[in-house]
């Protein structure tokens, strides 16, 4: 299986821009690189911008907004093992909100990023098995 990076697909409705309040721009920019793997890069304008391992969806960190420190809108990153993503979250300066629940149907947690703003993980089902394969 191929793991080559392919250009993003493009099409009305797909959600493919985030901006996230930040209180220190480099502080969480390598708190998302280092817990999911997200490509950080210098714009022509010299902000720091973010893609994803997948690279579908970019965006950046803002200040002077402020953080999503209450669950309303919920944005969730797909993991391959929750487990470990609590593990590398909380290594990297994060706070488990709210630890997976053993009797959801979904295995899903939430956590404060360095900023406060709440963000969800989602385990997706095989990804772990199909990640160790490619």
């Amino acid at each position: 299986m191929s793991t080559a990076i392919k250009p993003p697909t493009y099409r009305t409705g797909k959600i493919c821009y985030i901006e996230i309040p930040a209180k220190d721009i480099k502080k969480s920019a390598e708190f998302y690189n280092r817990t999911f793997g997200w490509q950080i890069r210098q714009r022509g304008d010299g902000s720091t911008a973010f893609d994803d391992t997948v690279n579908q969806v970019s965006g950046t960190w803002v200040l002077g907004r402020p953080v999503a420190a209450e669950p309303g809108l919920m944005v969730y990153i797909m993991v391959a093992s929750a487990a470990k993503a609590i593990e590398v979250i909380q290594s990297a300066g994060g706070e488990i909100v709210h630890h997976v629940d053993p009797h959801a149907r979904e295995v899903v947690a939430t956590f404060r990023d360095p900023a406060g703003n709440v963000i969800g993980i989602y385990q997706q089902p095989g990804l772990a098995e199909s990640e160790a394969t490619s």
